[in-house]
């Protein structure tokens, strides 16, 4: 029995698609508050796919690391969806301002910190405790991110965001779940309500990971940059999805 998992982050934090690939069952959706949680249960997932950044850099150059900057031409007009992660040391900081000086100093060209990334900072730096904490964890944990992978499923850029405004688009909504179907997820767990604490495009998001790590587990996986990079702490840097030349007909 091996079981593999897509997650990705949610208001009560992190909704987990969970599948055994020995099994005959579709995969089910599970919120926890702490990624640590999914490892300490009975059936710990052998791999685990994850939409949040691993692998910090102390300086940066340009905009973000190289996974970033070579996946965002490949997703048309979703790209401001990949956000430019900063050095550890202000990912690391608990006050906004403090964190944008620590990102000036760190960057060149200086850039600041987004107020939308900053949010994700206690995601990022509870993924990269983690992992330099538990190092048999690293070659199981892949950062992915859903717009590529989504990208990846259609072979061309999305034509609907899943959000306007903040707002829920149902055109985008309905977008991402006819790919995922035809990536071969049941409708049952595609069309599911999600569960409490996570919203219905965290739960997409979360079955987008889910299908990159199947790939990945295949043998299919596909990392931007190839190979994938390191930082100062052995953490690998690299954005997977898959490669779909690889498929069979």
């Amino acid at each position: 029995m091996a079981w593999i998992a897509g997650v990705d982050g949610c208001k009560a934090g992190w909704i987990a698609a969970l599948v055994d690939t020995a099994a005959q069952e579709p995969p089910s959706l599970r919120v926890v508050s702490n990624l640590a949680d999914l490892f300490a249960s009975k059936n710990p997932p052998a791999l685990l796919a994850v939409d949040m950044p691993i692998g910090l850099p102390d300086r940066v150059a340009g905009a973000g690391r190289g996974p970033e900057r070579l996946v965002r031409p490949l997703l048309g007009e979703r790209q401001s969806s990949v956000f430019s992660i900063p050095a550890r040391s202000a990912v690391y900081c608990a006050d906004y301002r403090e964190a944008c000086r620590l990102a000036l100093e760190t960057s060149e060209p200086p850039r600041k910190v987004s107020k939308q990334g900053f949010h994700l900072f206690p995601r990022i730096r509870e993924i990269d405790t983690l992992l330099r904490t538990e190092t048999a964890l690293r070659e199981r944990l892949f950062e992915v991110h859903p717009e590529l992978a989504f990208r990846t499923m259609r072979g061309a850029p999305l034509t609907q965001p899943k959000k306007i405004k903040g707002v829920i688009n149902p055109l985008g909504m309905a977008e991402r779940r006819a790919l995922l179907i035809t990536a071969g997820l049941p409708a049952v767990i595609v069309e599911a309500r999600p569960p409490k604490g996570a919203g219905a495009d965290d739960a997409l998001d979360a079955l987008a990971a889910l299908v990159v790590a199947q790939h990945i587990l295949a043998g299919r996986g596909a990392p931007f940059p190839d190979p994938p990079g390191r930082d100062s702490h052995g953490l690998p840097i690299a954005i997977w999805s898959f490669a779909p030349e690889r498929l069979p007909s």
